[in-house]
Protein backbone atom coordinates (compact mmCIF):
# COMPACT_ATOMS: atom_id res chain seq x y z
CA UNK A 1 0.00 0.00 0.00
CA UNK A 2 0.94 3.85 -0.89
CA UNK A 3 0.39 6.37 1.69
CA UNK A 4 0.70 9.67 0.92
CA UNK A 5 0.74 13.09 3.29
CA UNK A 6 3.12 16.24 4.25
CA UNK A 7 5.66 17.09 6.80
CA UNK A 8 3.81 19.04 9.78
CA UNK A 9 0.09 19.75 9.88
CA UNK A 10 0.27 23.17 10.85
CA UNK A 11 1.61 25.62 8.05
CA UNK A 12 -0.94 24.28 4.85
CA UNK A 13 -3.54 27.39 4.37
CA UNK A 14 -4.37 25.79 1.23
CA UNK A 15 -6.51 23.11 3.75
CA UNK A 16 -7.07 25.18 6.42
CA UNK A 17 -9.15 28.19 5.29
CA UNK A 18 -10.38 29.65 8.18
CA UNK A 19 -9.77 26.89 10.71
CA UNK A 20 -7.89 27.33 13.82
CA UNK A 21 -4.93 26.15 14.54
CA UNK A 22 -6.24 23.79 17.19
CA UNK A 23 -8.37 22.28 14.76
CA UNK A 24 -6.20 21.80 12.24
CA UNK A 25 -5.06 18.11 12.51
CA UNK A 26 -8.69 16.95 12.09
CA UNK A 27 -9.12 18.51 8.73
CA UNK A 28 -5.50 17.49 7.60
CA UNK A 29 -6.90 13.41 8.26
CA UNK A 30 -9.56 14.44 6.20
CA UNK A 31 -7.03 14.84 3.47
CA UNK A 32 -4.10 13.09 4.14
CA UNK A 33 -3.68 9.61 6.05
CA UNK A 34 0.30 10.09 7.22
CA UNK A 35 1.98 13.14 9.00
CA UNK A 36 5.56 13.46 9.99
CA UNK A 37 5.83 15.15 12.95
CA UNK A 38 8.78 17.61 13.19
CA UNK A 39 8.31 19.74 16.43
CA UNK A 40 9.61 16.63 17.77
CA UNK A 41 13.20 17.62 16.49
CA UNK A 42 13.41 20.63 17.68
CA UNK A 43 12.20 19.11 21.41
CA UNK A 44 10.81 15.92 22.20
CA UNK A 45 7.26 16.77 23.08
CA UNK A 46 5.25 16.51 26.07
CA UNK A 47 2.65 13.42 26.22
CA UNK A 48 0.02 15.26 25.98
CA UNK A 49 0.77 16.96 22.76
CA UNK A 50 0.39 13.24 21.40
CA UNK A 51 -2.68 12.05 23.58
CA UNK A 52 -4.62 15.42 21.46
CA UNK A 53 -3.10 14.21 18.04
CA UNK A 54 -4.07 10.88 18.35
CA UNK A 55 -7.55 11.54 19.75
CA UNK A 56 -8.02 13.89 16.88
CA UNK A 57 -7.90 11.75 13.95
CA UNK A 58 -9.00 8.44 12.85
CA UNK A 59 -8.25 5.02 13.57
CA UNK A 60 -5.73 4.34 10.54
CA UNK A 61 -4.02 7.54 10.74
CA UNK A 62 -0.46 7.36 11.06
CA UNK A 63 2.00 9.34 12.73
CA UNK A 64 6.02 9.30 11.86
CA UNK A 65 7.75 11.09 14.34
CA UNK A 66 11.07 12.77 13.74
CA UNK A 67 13.68 12.18 15.90
CA UNK A 68 15.06 14.58 19.03
CA UNK A 69 17.96 16.51 17.22
CA UNK A 70 20.05 15.67 20.00
CA UNK A 71 19.70 12.00 19.31
CA UNK A 72 20.99 12.62 15.81
CA UNK A 73 23.99 14.94 16.32
CA UNK A 74 22.59 18.22 14.80
CA UNK A 75 22.96 20.38 18.40
CA UNK A 76 26.81 20.50 17.82
CA UNK A 77 27.81 22.69 21.08
CA UNK A 78 23.72 24.18 21.33
CA UNK A 79 22.88 23.00 24.47
CA UNK A 80 21.12 19.59 25.25
CA UNK A 81 18.62 19.55 28.11
CA UNK A 82 19.35 15.91 28.65
CA UNK A 83 22.18 14.94 31.02
CA UNK A 84 23.08 11.53 29.44
CA UNK A 85 21.62 10.19 26.21
CA UNK A 86 20.18 6.87 28.41
CA UNK A 87 18.21 9.99 29.68
CA UNK A 88 17.28 11.77 26.48
CA UNK A 89 16.47 8.44 24.61
CA UNK A 90 13.91 7.54 27.41
CA UNK A 91 12.35 10.74 27.41
CA UNK A 92 11.75 9.89 23.62
CA UNK A 93 10.13 6.64 24.62
CA UNK A 94 8.02 8.26 27.03
CA UNK A 95 6.63 10.95 25.28
CA UNK A 96 5.65 8.70 21.59
CA UNK A 97 3.98 6.03 23.73
CA UNK A 98 0.40 7.13 23.43
CA UNK A 99 1.09 6.94 19.67
CA UNK A 100 2.19 3.15 20.09
CA UNK A 101 -0.48 2.62 22.11
CA UNK A 102 -3.46 3.72 19.99
CA UNK A 103 -1.19 1.98 17.01
CA UNK A 104 -1.23 4.83 15.16
CA UNK A 105 2.98 4.72 15.14
CA UNK A 106 3.74 4.36 11.40
CA UNK A 107 7.66 4.88 12.25
CA UNK A 108 10.34 7.43 14.08
CA UNK A 109 12.39 8.98 11.74
CA UNK A 110 16.17 9.67 11.96
CA UNK A 111 17.62 12.35 9.72
CA UNK A 112 21.66 12.68 10.57
CA UNK A 113 23.31 15.80 9.29
CA UNK A 114 25.48 16.75 6.27
CA UNK A 115 28.46 16.21 8.55
CA UNK A 116 27.73 12.72 9.24
CA UNK A 117 30.22 10.91 6.88
CA UNK A 118 30.33 7.17 5.93
CA UNK A 119 33.05 6.10 8.78
CA UNK A 120 33.58 3.27 11.14
CA UNK A 121 32.53 5.47 14.22
CA UNK A 122 29.79 6.93 12.46
CA UNK A 123 28.61 2.84 11.87
CA UNK A 124 28.89 2.52 15.16
CA UNK A 125 26.62 5.36 16.37
CA UNK A 126 23.54 4.06 13.89
CA UNK A 127 24.29 0.16 16.10
CA UNK A 128 24.11 2.17 18.98
CA UNK A 129 21.00 4.24 18.21
CA UNK A 130 19.05 1.60 16.48
CA UNK A 131 19.40 -1.03 19.88
CA UNK A 132 18.82 1.95 21.74
CA UNK A 133 15.47 2.56 19.76
CA UNK A 134 14.93 -1.36 21.20
CA UNK A 135 11.49 -2.75 18.57
CA UNK A 136 10.31 0.72 17.78
CA UNK A 137 10.22 1.12 13.85
CA UNK A 138 13.00 3.40 12.76
CA UNK A 139 13.94 4.76 9.45
CA UNK A 140 17.14 6.17 8.55
CA UNK A 141 17.84 8.98 6.37
CA UNK A 142 21.19 10.78 5.78
CA UNK A 143 22.38 13.89 4.24
CA UNK A 144 25.86 13.06 3.44
CA UNK A 145 26.62 10.92 -0.23
CA UNK A 146 29.04 9.31 1.12
CA UNK A 147 26.99 6.85 2.32
CA UNK A 148 25.91 5.37 -1.51
CA UNK A 149 28.97 6.35 -3.12
CA UNK A 150 30.29 3.34 -5.15
CA UNK A 151 32.50 1.95 -2.54
CA UNK A 152 29.62 1.95 0.19
CA UNK A 153 26.25 1.69 -1.22
CA UNK A 154 25.85 -1.52 -0.98
CA UNK A 155 27.52 -2.33 1.78
CA UNK A 156 25.24 0.56 3.49
CA UNK A 157 21.74 -0.95 2.20
CA UNK A 158 22.76 -4.20 4.02
CA UNK A 159 23.69 -2.93 7.00
CA UNK A 160 20.50 -1.15 7.47
CA UNK A 161 19.03 -4.44 6.18
CA UNK A 162 20.73 -6.13 8.84
CA UNK A 163 20.32 -3.99 11.37
CA UNK A 164 16.58 -3.35 10.99
CA UNK A 165 16.26 0.30 9.61
CA UNK A 166 13.76 1.53 6.87
CA UNK A 167 15.31 3.04 4.16
CA UNK A 168 14.66 6.67 3.32
CA UNK A 169 14.82 7.25 -0.09
CA UNK A 170 14.84 11.29 -0.78
CA UNK A 171 14.34 13.05 -3.62
CA UNK A 172 16.42 16.34 -3.05
CA UNK A 173 18.46 18.75 -5.67
CA UNK A 174 21.99 16.83 -6.32
CA UNK A 175 24.20 19.44 -4.95
CA UNK A 176 27.44 18.41 -3.81
CA UNK A 177 28.74 15.85 -0.89
CA UNK A 178 25.69 17.27 1.31
CA UNK A 179 22.82 15.60 -0.57
CA UNK A 180 22.13 12.16 -1.62
CA UNK A 181 20.91 10.80 -5.24
CA UNK A 182 17.67 9.08 -5.64
CA UNK A 183 18.44 5.37 -4.17
CA UNK A 184 15.52 3.53 -4.63
CA UNK A 185 15.64 0.46 -2.61
CA UNK A 186 13.70 -1.14 0.21
CA UNK A 187 15.87 -2.56 3.12
CA UNK A 188 12.35 -3.33 5.26
CA UNK A 189 9.71 -6.10 4.03
CA UNK A 190 7.22 -4.04 6.08
CA UNK A 191 7.97 -0.32 4.78
CA UNK A 192 9.87 2.11 2.89
CA UNK A 193 9.65 5.96 3.52
CA UNK A 194 9.82 8.40 0.99
CA UNK A 195 11.14 12.23 1.39
CA UNK A 196 10.13 14.85 -1.21
CA UNK A 197 12.34 17.63 -0.42
CA UNK A 198 12.33 19.14 -3.89
CA UNK A 199 15.09 20.01 -6.50
CA UNK A 200 15.82 23.66 -6.07
CA UNK A 201 19.67 23.53 -6.21
CA UNK A 202 20.42 26.78 -6.31
CA UNK A 203 18.50 26.84 -2.56
CA UNK A 204 20.01 24.06 -1.29
CA UNK A 205 23.22 26.18 0.20
CA UNK A 206 21.93 29.33 1.39
CA UNK A 207 22.40 28.20 4.79
CA UNK A 208 23.71 31.53 5.97
CA UNK A 209 20.69 33.83 4.74
CA UNK A 210 18.01 34.39 7.04
CA UNK A 211 15.66 33.03 5.03
CA UNK A 212 17.41 29.83 4.40
CA UNK A 213 14.89 27.00 5.07
CA UNK A 214 12.00 29.30 2.57
CA UNK A 215 14.99 28.91 0.06
CA UNK A 216 16.06 24.93 0.57
CA UNK A 217 12.19 23.95 -0.28
CA UNK A 218 11.08 26.41 -2.82
CA UNK A 219 10.12 23.72 -5.22
CA UNK A 220 6.93 22.79 -7.25
CA UNK A 221 7.14 19.45 -9.00
CA UNK A 222 5.67 19.24 -12.44
CA UNK A 223 3.51 16.02 -13.65
CA UNK A 224 6.42 14.42 -15.21
CA UNK A 225 8.57 14.71 -12.08
CA UNK A 226 5.87 13.20 -10.19
CA UNK A 227 5.26 10.14 -12.90
CA UNK A 228 8.49 9.13 -12.51
CA UNK A 229 7.56 8.57 -8.76
CA UNK A 230 4.45 6.71 -9.39
CA UNK A 231 6.45 3.70 -11.41
CA UNK A 232 9.39 4.28 -8.64
CA UNK A 233 6.98 4.12 -5.90
CA UNK A 234 5.26 0.88 -7.55
CA UNK A 235 8.31 -1.09 -7.48
CA UNK A 236 9.41 -0.31 -4.16
CA UNK A 237 5.62 -1.47 -3.18
CA UNK A 238 7.34 -4.95 -4.70
CA UNK A 239 9.38 -4.98 -2.09
CA UNK A 240 8.03 -3.55 0.74
CA UNK A 241 4.53 -3.63 2.30
CA UNK A 242 4.08 -0.18 2.61
CA UNK A 243 5.49 2.84 0.98
CA UNK A 244 4.50 6.04 2.59
CA UNK A 245 5.79 9.43 0.85
CA UNK A 246 5.62 12.91 2.52
CA UNK A 247 6.01 16.04 0.42
CA UNK A 248 8.46 18.68 2.40
CA UNK A 249 8.59 21.49 -0.73
CA UNK A 250 5.95 23.60 1.38
CA UNK A 251 8.01 27.11 0.75
CA UNK A 252 5.49 28.57 -1.51
CA UNK A 253 2.62 25.87 -0.54
CA UNK A 254 3.70 23.25 -2.93
CA UNK A 255 3.51 20.67 -1.43
CA UNK A 256 -0.29 20.08 -0.97
CA UNK A 257 -1.51 20.01 -4.87
CA UNK A 258 2.02 17.91 -5.24
CA UNK A 259 1.09 15.11 -2.98
CA UNK A 260 -3.01 15.03 -4.09
CA UNK A 261 -1.50 15.17 -7.81
CA UNK A 262 0.72 12.06 -7.00
CA UNK A 263 -2.52 10.40 -4.99
CA UNK A 264 -4.31 10.93 -8.74
CA UNK A 265 -1.74 9.28 -10.43
CA UNK A 266 -1.16 6.17 -8.39
CA UNK A 267 -5.20 5.61 -9.65
CA UNK A 268 -6.84 6.43 -6.35
CA UNK A 269 -4.63 5.02 -3.17
CA UNK A 270 -6.14 7.02 -0.61
CA UNK A 271 -9.20 7.51 -2.34
CA UNK A 272 -11.80 8.02 0.24
CA UNK A 273 -10.09 11.08 1.38
CA UNK A 274 -11.56 14.46 0.60
CA UNK A 275 -10.00 16.20 -2.68
CA UNK A 276 -8.43 19.33 -3.09
CA UNK A 277 -9.46 22.01 -5.41
CA UNK A 278 -8.14 21.59 -8.96
CA UNK A 279 -7.16 24.95 -9.62
CA UNK A 280 -4.54 24.68 -6.80
CA UNK A 281 -2.76 22.54 -9.61
CA UNK A 282 -2.49 25.41 -11.80
CA UNK A 283 -1.25 28.04 -9.27
CA UNK A 284 2.39 29.34 -9.96
CA UNK A 285 5.40 28.43 -7.74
Amino acid sequence: MIKIGLTGFGDHEELYGKIKPADRLPAYSAHFSIVEIDSSFYAVQPVKNYVKWVSQTPGDFGFIVKAYQGMTGHLRGKKNYFDTAEEMFQAFHTSIEPVIEAGKLTMTLFQFPPWFDCTKENVDVLRETRERMKDVPCALEFRNSTWYSPEYRERTLAFMKKEGWIHTVVDEPQAGIGSIPIVSVATSPEATYVRMHGRNAKGWHQSSHPDWRKLRYLYRYSTEELAEWQLRLKELEKDSRNAYVVFNNNSAGDATPNAKELQVLLGGDDSGLAPLQLDLFNNPS
